[in-house]
């Protein structure tokens, strides 16, 4: 696979979760840089500092202090370069079929993933 973005940011407060899905996204040249960050409200600050500007974004559903749907809500307030052509993959083990359905209504997400994420789900995207 060829690289098809610059910068890839994945948000998960799951230190196993961010190996195996950093490896997979490395090993695909999914992006030549891959940014991990285990914490919604830090993605944050570092996309409203310039310190990030993702071109596409794995965003886990669930996680303490600030979930998946408030980071977007937050995101939304920022006014950042890539703010509409950024692609936002909702990544989770969530199951339930409010998250699909909210994620599937909202503006930023381009697509739900159950994890884990794998090397076909990346060829079909």
């Amino acid at each position: 696979m060829s690289v098809n973005y610059k910068t890839c940011l994945l948000i998960d407060d799951n230190y196993i979760d961010n190996f195996v899905t950093r490896r997979i996204l490395e090993s695909s040249n999914f992006a030549e840089k891959v940014i991990v960050e285990q914490s919604a409200p830090d993605a944050i600050d570092s996309i409203r500092d310039g310190v990030i500007e993702p071109d596409v974004i794995f965003l886990d559903l669930r996680m303490p202090m600030m979930n998946g749907f408030e980071f977007l809500q937050e995101l939304d307030k920022l006014n950042f370069n890539k703010k509409n052509s950024v692609k936002i993959f909702m990544l989770s083990s969530s199951l339930d079929p409010t998250d699909v359905k909210r994620s599937s209504q909202n503006k930023y997400i381009s697509q739900f993933i159950h994890k884990p994420l794998t090397q076909k789900i990346l060829q079909e995207l």
